[in-house]
């Protein structure tokens, strides 16, 4: 058996094996120690050899762990009950490749996530990309010059697992990043990415005579990624994969570019909080009513659309259920009923579609023509189109109806699948067994008549099957067995006997029941063969079921809100009235979210400074901005009294930030890393959200260098639109400085010592940042804002040290500014060397930023003066 199992072993080096041994699966030696840690399982040995085993029923909890903690599973079954004439050992095969990117089993599957399975191929000059959910059918290939874009389009869609050929080699940086994102990497031979064999797989796959025709990029990155994710697939799945029937193109410039960054800041999809889905804008979005819908909308949200003719389109069929709240209702009422099409489709294409799920499928058929007929009721074309791309699928549900019985098993070989009526063979083999088992139970009651014994029983065992049990003490007294009786068992307290009748009429139940067992699974196998012809079909409807149910839950969402139907065009212009946050003006406190305006247009108004302290709300009004927009762009109404959006090619964010000790990455760079790329990417259509640039160093560098990046964005790239949030209060004379830059302000409304936040943003700037009344917000102790407020007040005053308070040495406050306890000098000291200098400058003749840098010079001279 040990040797069995090293055969299996050598073929699939990379897989943890699972090892079927009667009702366990066991891992042995390397993989027995993985298997106990990363399952919390005895580890236990025999004859030396460590093994760990899991319960062959429970196999899909345990399977579930291995793949999340990254794993990748052979799984060793038994495919026959009993050896083969001639041979001791029951012959196992391995009959399942399970790895992160190809799992199939519900169970193990997030309904409203995609499963991506990803392939990269770098070349010098661009990267190809190839993504394939094989659950869903969703097959993404791309290619393009801008490495890091398309890197980014590809981790946004969070691939399970990604296959590197050997130039990229584990320690590079793009591996590490994906490793740093909780994606399982591995690495495929060259051979895996040749681009001669990725264009016959392709060709063989897809039945074309050129890969041309597939519509791919002709640089060869793409192809050698689409052809690596193909024969990975095709090795894994050990089925046709002909569910796969359509390639889309992954294009940049068809949609607008969102890295990592900018998803996570803006909590699309994640919080960041607590990296969980409740309160993101995916959360505030998703009514959707189906798991396909789900995704659809998650893909939507995370590529906005860049044509406004495109977006024009979705809007005009939200804007239909908007205005048509029965139709709305009706179609959101029939979606409630339709299972997750997609899936259910590639499991039957995949030929692991359990009888459930052949089950499931007839209950989504069912509500189909009803969403058909409500769909064609409304005049808009999408709409409309989603109609006719639902196909007439009664025929197959009718199959279904009669063939599969109304709630079959799990198993596929335990029988009880199929309704008698399907099949005439199957009828009269359940006929048999019925017979013979009436037999059977009427037998009991038959041989105590006959016998005389009332303690006499009919029993069945799994081992020696069935016999009439009489006890001991019945046995030898009269009345007698019969003579016809032969003894087949001795038990403890009892006798077991069989007869030459019960032997026939056993061997009719046992024969008919594994040929109706046989049968079953045959008629079984067909009826799937039959919904797997049907694969194409049920996953174009299932595309277009998803499209209904985004677009309705869009509608829903627009009408229960108030949302607006926006102005999207080329135009340079985003302005919005009365915008409000679409996760905040949900919170359940009872407090009214206080809506603001946003104005930027090409060649006027490019860069709004927004001051204001902190909890006032500045970085809420930059990502409101940021969210409207990408609603906008998706095809949703947005929340506001008016919205007109010019379209933006990509959102950039730097907002907050946090040290990657992973990475030996300190805030500071982290900030600058970031910033940078903005610089280096955005472009005239771009929308870039700066918040506190500058803050992780010091004062005058920080300053510096926020100011130098507004100008840069100013000069270097003009059309930008900037959201520039900070507590720089310098930086407001950049309005007066740059033509189109403009300061607004979060107003708050003094109190006494106290401050109220308004949350409404006016123009101009402010020179306050109320620091300590938001520290005792925060809940200070009052004795240290009292000594705050007495120390503030001396400092604005120009005085120099404050009093020390008791058991502070005075000499520390010279850190504060102040002089130290140290008596002056009776006579008057040389000119100071930075006084002279000082005399030198002449300010009239200096730029801003050759101020700020002579400034820094004088401090660091008077930081190195004794």
């Amino acid at each position: 058996m040990m040797r069995q199992y090293h055969d299996w072993k050598r073929r699939y080096p990379d897989y943890l094996l699972l090892f079927r041994l009667g009702d366990f699966y066991e891992a042995f030696h390397e993989d027995a120690g993985v298997a106990a840690r990363t399952l919390d399982i005895a580890l236990t040995s025999r004859q030396k050899i460590p093994m760990a085993g899991v319960p062959h029923h429970a196999l899909d909890v345990y399977l579930a762990r291995l793949v999340r903690a990254g794993l990748k599973v052979a799984i060793c079954d038994q495919v026959e009950t009993a050896p083969a004439k001639g041979r001791q050992l029951i012959r196992r095969e391995v009959v399942r490749l399970v790895t992160p990117g190809t799992v199939t089993e519900a169970g193990l599957l997030e309904g409203r996530l995609n499963n991506f399975l990803a392939a990269l191929w770098r070349a010098p000059d661009h990267l190809g990309v190839a993504l394939v959910d094989v659950t869903t059918a969703d097959f993404l290939v791309g290619e393009s010059a801008d490495v890091e874009g398309l890197t980014e389009t590809l981790l946004l869609r969070r691939p399970a697992e990604v296959l590197l050929p050997p130039g990229i080699p584990a320690g590079d940086p793009l591996a590490t990043r994906l490793g740093a994102v909780g994606v399982t990497v591995t690495a495929r031979d060259a051979s895996s990415f040749g681009l001669r064999e990725a264009e016959e797989r392709l060709r063989a796959h897809f039945r074309v005579a050129a890969v041309e025709g597939l519509g791919l990029p002709r640089r060869g990155g793409a192809i050698r990624a689409a052809g690596a994710v193909l024969g990975y697939l095709q090795e894994t799945q050990q089925a046709p994969l002909a569910h796969l029937t359509r390639i889309q193109t992954l294009a940049l410039e068809d949609h607008l570019t969102l890295d990592e960054g900018a998803a996570r800041n803006l909590e699309l999809v994640e919080s960041l909080q607590d990296r969980g889905s409740v309160a993101t804008l995916l959360w505030a979005m998703d009514k959707t009513r189906t798991s396909m819908g789900g995704r659809l909308l998650r893909q939507w949200l995370l590529r906005p659309l860049l044509r406004p003719r495109e977006i024009g389109e979705r809007l005009d069929a939200v804007a239909a259920l908007v205005e048509a709240p029965a139709l709305l209702a009706d179609l959101r009422e029939t979606l409630e009923g339709i299972g997750d099409l997609a899936r259910l489709a590639s499991r039957v294409a995949l030929g692991v579609a359990s009888p459930r799920d052949l089950a499931a499928l007839r209950v989504a058929l069912g509500p189909l023509p009803t969403l058909r007929e409500h769909a064609k009721r409304s005049a808009d074309p999408t709409i409309r189109e989603c109609a006719e791309a639902a196909e007439d699928l009664g025929d197959l549900e009718k199959t279904l109806e009669a063939a599969l019985v109304d709630e079959p098993p799990l198993g596929v070989h335990e029988g009880g699948l199929i309704r008698e009526s399907w099949n005439p063979a199957l009828a009269e083999l359940r006929a048999e067994v019925r017979e013979a088992r009436a037999w059977i139970a009427g037998l009991e009651g038959r041989e105590r008549e006959r016998t005389g014994i009332a303690s006499l029983r009919v029993r069945y065992n799994r081992v020696f099957g069935y016999g009439i049990e009489i006890p001991k003490s019945q046995v030898r007294p009269m009345p007698p067995v019969p003579e016809d009786y032969v003894r087949r068992q001795t038990l403890v307290g009892a006798e077991r006997y069989v007869t030459t009748e019960l032997r026939e009429q056993e061997a009719k139940v046992l024969g008919a029941e594994g040929r109706m067992h046989r049968l079953e699974y045959e008629l079984f196998d067909d009826l799937r063969r039959t919904v797997a012809g049907e694969a194409d079909r049920l996953l174009r409807t299932g595309r277009a079921v998803a499209t209904l149910d985004v677009l309705a839950a869009l509608g829903h969402v627009a009408r229960e809100r108030g949302y607006v139907r926006p102005t999207v065009d080329d135009g340079g212009v985003i302005d919005i009235r009365e915008g409000r946050h679409p996760v905040l003006e949900l919170r359940t406190d009872g407090a009214r979210f206080v809506p603001n305006d946003l104005r930027l247009v090409s060649g006027e108004v490019e860069c709004l400074v927004i001051t204001g302290p902190n909890m006032a709300g500045k970085s809420t009004y930059m990502r409101q901005a940021a969210l409207i927009v990408l609603l906008a762009q998706m095809g949703s109404f947005v929340p506001a009294r008016s919205a007109r959006v010019g379209v933006v090619d990509r959102v950039f964010t730097r907002i907050g930030a946090q040290d990657n000790l992973a990475r030996g990455q300190s805030t500071f760079l982290v900030e600058m890393t970031e910033t940078a790329a903005i610089l280096r990417h955005a472009t005239p259509r771009s929308l870039v959200l700066l918040d506190e640039i500058g803050r992780g160093t010091s004062t005058f560098d920080g300053l510096s260098i926020a100011w130098a990046v507004a100008e840069h964005l100013h000069e270097r790239r003009a059309g930008v639109k900037v959201l520039f949030a900070t507590h720089y209060h310098e930086l407001t004379r950049l309005a007066a400085e740059l033509p189109r830059v403009r300061n607004v302000h979060v107003a708050v409304r003094e109190w006494k010592e106290d401050i109220v936040f308004l949350h409404r943003v006016v123009a101009g700037g402010t020179d306050r940042s109320y620091g300590i009344q938001v520290a005792r917000l925060a809940g200070l102790p009052d004795e240290v804002v009292t000594r705050a407020r007495a120390l503030l007040r001396e400092f604005e005053q120009g005085a120099p040290a404050p009093a020390s308070p008791a058991g502070v040495d005075a000499g520390q406050l010279a850190l504060f500014g102040g002089a130290s306890a140290v008596p002056p000098p009776t006579a008057a000291p040389p000119p100071h060397p930075v006084l002279a200098r000082l005399a030198e400058l002449d300010p009239e003749r200096m730029t801003p930023l050759e101020a700020l840098a002579a400034l820094d010079e004088l401090r660091r001279r008077l930081s190195d003066a004794p």
